[in-house]
């Protein structure tokens, strides 16, 4: 990471009863043309964290840096921050261009600059026509779209996002999903992007941040955070994961060995495992579980009993009965040979240790 980010969130902390933190000693920084996004479940303190860096919460504690200047006590409309809400928050009396000219009147630009700036952005989200409209005239996406152009028709060096597609359809949203990244990517400024949505953080960012109780658990790129997690609640919240919890028997060179309840031993990367004798979860994603594996090709082998089959296009969902649970996840692909499965069957399932992490 560079000496001078963009932002810097240093010790900072949040409590609005003067009791419970809501943020807890927060240190992060988002480097320059990034797209960050804040990711996690209600009340895990990611919302609170933009709303700090816009101005519109004070810090209770710690200070936050916008270009190495100190911001704590500048107010929210001098901050050259642009802004992108759920619920669009245009002006219904205005037309589309007189929404987008707004804030370059507020910074006293000339006629012919603010006319300039809001074809460009209208041109950018694809909204070339639609200047004259007013938001009640345009769909869901249209106003979304107008939300994005008039956060972005000054020239900000961050624009921050909080749920902004929350209220679209599912087509809709991935849809939009793309276009910010693309608008992202050509314009190269700074995104910090609020979500509890996991599907919509992988897509769209360089790093995530992912919250809970108010702690960055994690922040990693998404590919990292996915395949890499480092304890039980970032395996949990990103991506589907099977969990198998046991006591950690042997330890040795990054690998370790867990008794589950059954008695089964688990073969395992050894990630969150302090010693022998600990507790540990184990994490599993369920397209690494492979059915029938050749006999030696994993090292962890069971007899599993088929409960449930879900076609799902792409690959068949299976519930099977493993290891005492029956929650226990395999996504099988559609490519593969899957006329040996049939519900109540047993089956043999296997993995390899590098793809089960033994977390916390």
């Amino acid at each position: 990471m560079s000496d001078n980010p963009l932002v810097r969130f240093q010790n900072v902390q949040k409590s609005y009863d003067g009791k419970i933190l809501v943020v807890k000693d927060l240190n992060l920084d988002v480097e320059k043309g990034e797209f960050l996004t804040m990711l996690g479940p209600s009340g895990s303190g990611k919302t609170t964290c933009l709303m700090m860096l816009a101005g519109f919460e004070p810090a209770t504690y710690g200070e936050i840096y916008l270009n190495e200047r100190p911001i704590n006590n500048v107010p929210p409309h001098k901050r050259g921050i642009g802004m992108v809400f759920q619920n669009y928050a245009l002006f219904p009396h205005m037309t589309v261009a007189e929404n987008l000219a707004f804030p370059l009147e507020v910074r006293k630009m000339s006629t012919s600059e603010r006319s300039d700036r809001v074809k460009r952005a209208l041109d950018m989200v694809q909204l070339g026509d639609f200047g004259n409209r007013r938001p009640a005239q345009l769909s869901g996406g249209q106003q979304q779209r107008v939300a994005v152009a008039r956060a972005l028709v000054f020239d900000p060096d961050l624009v921050l996002m909080d749920e902004p597609l929350g209220a679209l359809d599912k087509n809709l949203r991935e849809q939009m999903q793309y276009e910010i990244k693309h608008i992202h990517e050509n314009l190269g400024v700074t995104v910090v992007y609020v979500t509890h949505d996991q599907s919509e953080a992988l897509t769209m960012s360089n790093r995530i941040a992912v919250f809970n109780d108010g702690v960055v658990q994690q922040l990693a790129a998404p590919d990292t955070l996915y395949e890499r997690p480092e304890n039980a609640f970032v395996a949990q919240f990103i991506g589907e994961n099977n969990k198998l919890r046991g006591t950690v028997t042997d330890l040795d060179d990054g690998y370790c060995v867990v008794k589950t309840a059954t008695g089964a031993m688990v073969y395992a990367k050894a990630v969150n495992v302090k010693k022998v004798g600990d507790q540990s979860t184990l994490s599993l994603r369920p397209e690494r579980v492979v059915v029938d594996p050749e006999p030696g090709a994993v090292q962890n082998m069971f007899e599993a009993r088929v409960l449930e089959l879900i076609y799902l296009g792409d690959h068949i969902r299976t519930r099977i009965a493993l290891l005492g649970r029956e929650d226990f996840i395999v996504k099988v692909p559609n490519s593969a040979n899957h006329a040996f499965l049939a519900e109540g069957e047993t089956v043999t399932v296997g993995w390899l240790q590098e793809d089960c992490r033994a977390l916390d």
